[in-house]
């Protein structure tokens, strides 16, 4: 393993920022992983570190295949971590909004064009991504529809579902996408926290990647086989949102069964302590994504749900 320094920044408010890559193994270009863009994202960060751990012992035990190589790079935004902000310190703008980047832009836009020089050319590319609303999602692997993506290759993680998404204009600064569009196979991989470390999701993070490196023959790893994915497209899934602001009490976790009519969820008045609405299923289902916020704003997506076809 080699760890390097892909990118320098030097602040005048404090020390130097680097963000670090650990590479290993040597020849063809074969996988780069990359962890949290954004500071609240501390599970993406954990699950990194423990994918390093994990190909640091492979590699001890001569178990990295010949002639690939595999670059990590846990964190692109430490400086956020630290002072716990979700973008960047000074000027709050999103580094995943700003590939292929700008040598000559802005500081988020210098980084992007640094990050993507590294990570370019690379034939697999797995991101440890988040949403944009606040919440918890069955562990998955998403992908947009750019025309390059491949649900065979994305089944290969053994994760329960895959999720298609189409891309929006606001989704083109994104890494999984321009990823996409300079010819690598790309892979946005969910588990169920961002702000907190959920172990077992992690460990099932950290076991996809591996079985997935695995299955292409770039390490030697015994792992049991995973799920038979089923793939989703995301405009199908069923949006459940409130009808007013309150406090928010969720009833249901991602993964639970729920019937048409089933309570959700309940917004309770934040002076009173009253509940003020009830969150209803609206169909039979499996809920994909549940909201966590304490606190939720009038027509909020709370919930998306997988529909059930047949009762």
């Amino acid at each position: 393993m080699n760890k390097e320094i892909i990118y320098t920044y030097e602040s005048p408010y404090r020390g130097s920022f680097n963000i670090q890559g650990y590479r290993f193994g040597k020849g063809e270009k074969s996988c780069c992983i990359v962890g949290a863009i954004r500071g609240n994202e501390i599970q993406q960060l954990y699950v990194c570190s423990m994918i390093i751990k994990a190909l640091t012992e492979l590699e001890k035990q001569g178990k990295l295949s010949y002639n690939h190589e595999i670059l990590v790079i846990p964190s692109l935004n430490h400086f956020s971590m630290n002072i716990g902000k979700r973008f960047w310190t000074t000027d709050n703008r999103d580094i995943n909004r700003e590939f292929p980047g700008n040598p000559f832009g802005e500081t988020t836009e210098r980084i992007a064009s640094s990050v993507f020089e590294k990570v370019s050319g690379y034939q697999y590319g797995i991101q440890f991504a988040s949403f944009y609303i606040q919440g918890d999602f069955i562990p998955h692997v998403r992908m947009m529809e750019t025309g390059y993506q491949s649900t065979s290759l994305a089944n290969l993680f053994g994760l329960p579902y895959i999720c298609l998404r189409k891309p929006r204009p606001f989704d083109m600064g994104t890494l999984n996408y321009n990823w996409q569009i300079h010819n690598t196979s790309a892979f946005s991989i969910y588990t169920n926290e961002t702000e907190q470390i959920d172990e077992n999701s992690a460990q099932m993070a950290v076991r996809a990647v591996l079985r997935f490196l695995s299955r292409m023959g770039m390490i030697k790893y015994q792992c049991h086989g995973g799920y038979i994915a089923t793939t989703l497209d995301e405009e199908g899934l069923m949006p459940v949102r409130t009808t007013t602001s309150g406090i928010y009490r969720r009833l249901k976790q991602p993964g639970d069964d729920v019937v048409q009519g089933e309570l959700l969820a309940e917004i309770l008045h934040p002076y009173e302590n009253r509940v003020i609405a009830e969150i209803e299923s609206p169909c039979n289902g499996i809920v994909f994504f549940a909201h966590k916020s304490p606190l939720v704003m009038e027509n909020t997506v709370v919930y998306k749900l997988i529909k059930r076809l047949h009762s």
